[in-house]
């Protein structure tokens, strides 16, 4: 579109990639939301370098799951961050961030799709602007506010239905949709989607499913109970209620 060439890589490591993107050819990389290691030498090699979005503002939650942890972490404010990436993760000058809030019920799709993915798009193009017309500089992140978190998995997603609801709560958003939330129950992974503060105090040893309904499944946690709209087990997410009765779940059963 625009006359503009597009350039598709599975990799940038080859000396072609380096030439496809050269001062000659590209006056500026955007990696819009790039999961894997681009070498130093092509992120350089465009006359103006490249722009990298991150969904946090750096140089907090650095990494490839940034979204997740913030969830995870319960926070309320998160934001987005235009940088110039180097060889470092996610640790090159800052051009723009924005602060953006964390809804309390959000899960990481709905963060990114409702609340990150348009101004994300927005300060983007306002950074590519500024940069092409030189209006920006890119300031140096202050590595004594650094942090980074591993790549979201399975073995952070394991629920304690022990701990309190307010941390099981977060952890299913922030693991939602994936990896998963997740606990064993008769040789089965049970994953859990769409939590809710329930309105059960506790009344029962956590992880005590206290009921099923159209709304979901009410488990017992160890300061009161949440909701979970959808699960799944084995097969594709579905209402929980249908889930549950697929796998022979009921009230009173302990997970």
């Amino acid at each position: 579109a625009g006359g503009l060439e597009l350039v598709q890589r599975s990799s940038f490591k080859s000396p072609e990639a380096r030439a496809s993107l050269d001062a000659g050819r590209a006056d500026l990389a955007v990696l819009a939301f790039v999961t894997q290691i681009i070498p130093v030498a092509v992120l350089d090699a465009p006359r103006l370098a490249s722009v990298c979005f991150h969904p946090s503002l750096l140089p907090a939650y650095r990494g490839g799951s940034a979204i997740n942890w913030q969830l995870i972490n319960g926070e309320k404010r998160g934001g987005i961050t235009l940088f110039r990436p180097d060889s470092g993760i996610d640790a090159g000058p800052i051009y723009l961030q924005r602060e953006l809030e964390i809804g309390d019920d959000q899960s990481s799709a709905s963060y990114y799709y409702a609340t990150v993915f348009e101004p994300g798009v927005s300060l983007t193009l306002e950074t590519v602007e500024m940069i092409l017309t030189g209006e920006v500089e890119a300031v140096a992140q202050d590595e004594t506010l650094a942090s980074h978190d591993p790549l979201c998995s399975n073995e952070h997603a394991v629920v304690d239905w022990g701990r309190p609801g307010s941390e099981l709560h977060n952890l299913v958003r922030g693991c939602d949709p994936n990896p998963g939330a997740h606990c064993w129950w008769k040789g089965t992974t049970l994953r859990f989607y769409g939590s809710q503060r329930g309105a059960s105090e506790r009344v029962a040893e956590p992880g005590t499913v206290l009921g099923l309904s159209d709304q979901g499944l009410e488990v017992a946690t160890a300061d009161g109970s949440l909701v979970f709209a959808k699960l799944k087990a084995g097969g594709p997410k579905a209402a929980a209620a249908e889930v549950a009765r697929s796998c022979g779940l009921q009230a009173g059963e302990r997970l």
